[in-house]
């Protein structure tokens, strides 16, 4: 599938939004100012999709996922999530909606100065009503999900950068979040932590049925974890292909995305 297909509004089309869709981006527009990053996007992400945002450097892939998860608004277009357009809806509607995101940012964002169960804490006690006791619990169950069993009072300065992905990864679970996005998760990594961290997230993808959002430019993690994904391209300004990277890398017309996703390794009389 690729981007040539114009698609209706998602609040246009009330009901009509495909079954088991849950998350739409529609005729999305990424500016900074004047200088447009990506223009006309259009994909659909199926609940339980763990879904790759990938291209070249420079192409918007973190841009897009702020948009997404609502640190920068669009210049044009909308993300819906569950039918409900994210940016055309009041600010305490969008701030109810984020409580149903988990985010992972590259490095983590662990406070240095908190132990990891008080790191975790803090959405908990920001946005629930639970007493001391049922928040250290929480916290505890968090970390033994992601393999940090009794690690609670260590501090992010105490454990690896693995850990530190993991505890980050706990945190952005804090509140059972519908979606989990990340942001090059696997980014300063050794290859052995990215794949622990590839085989992390599919199992609490299969585990908790959550919807997984990637930016990866990481081949081996898209093609471990990915079963959807969209190709942005920094010289059209606009995405290529949206589909199954496997599908993308073996059968698709473009050149550009076939050669992205085989490490630019095919010849270049392929692409005449």
């Amino acid at each position: 599938m690729t981007s040539g297909t114009e698609a209706t509004p998602a609040a246009a089309r009330g009901d009509s939004l495909t079954a088991g869709t849950h998350i739409e981006v529609s005729d999305l527009t990424m500016a900074y100012g004047d200088f447009v990053i990506q223009q006309k996007l259009n994909f659909e992400i199926k609940r339980g999709d763990v879904f790759i945002i990938m291209g070249g450097s420079g192409c918007g892939k973190s841009t897009l996922l702020k948009v997404m998860i609502g640190l920068k608004s669009p210049a044009e277009g909308e993300v819906v999530f569950n039918g409900e357009s994210f940016w055309a809806a009041s600010d305490g509607d969008r701030e109810t909606m984020k409580r149903s995101f988990g985010t992972l940012f590259q490095a983590g964002a662990l406070w240095s100065g908190m132990t990891l169960a008080e790191n975790i804490a803090l959405p908990l006690k920001q946005y629930t009503s639970l007493g001391d006791a049922e928040i250290r619990d929480v916290c505890s169950y968090k970390l033994a999900l992601v393999g940090l069993a009794g690690f609670e009072d260590f501090y992010p300065s105490e454990i690896s950068g693995g850990m530190n992905k993991r505890a980050g990864l706990a945190r952005a679970m804090a509140l059972d979040p519908e979606i989990l996005f990340f942001d090059e998760p696997s980014a300063g990594l050794d290859p052995i932590s990215a794949k622990l961290l590839d085989d992390l997230i599919l199992e609490l993808k299969e585990s908790l049925g959550t919807t997984v959002v990637v930016v990866t430019h990481e081949l081996a993690s898209i093609f471990t974890i990915g079963n959807n994904s969209v190709f942005l391209d920094p010289k059209t300004k606009t995405q290529l292909a949206t589909g199954d990277p496997k599908d993308l890398r073996d059968h698709h017309p473009n050149f550009e995305v076939r050669n992205f996703l085989s490490r630019g390794t095919l010849a270049e009389d392929e692409e005449k």
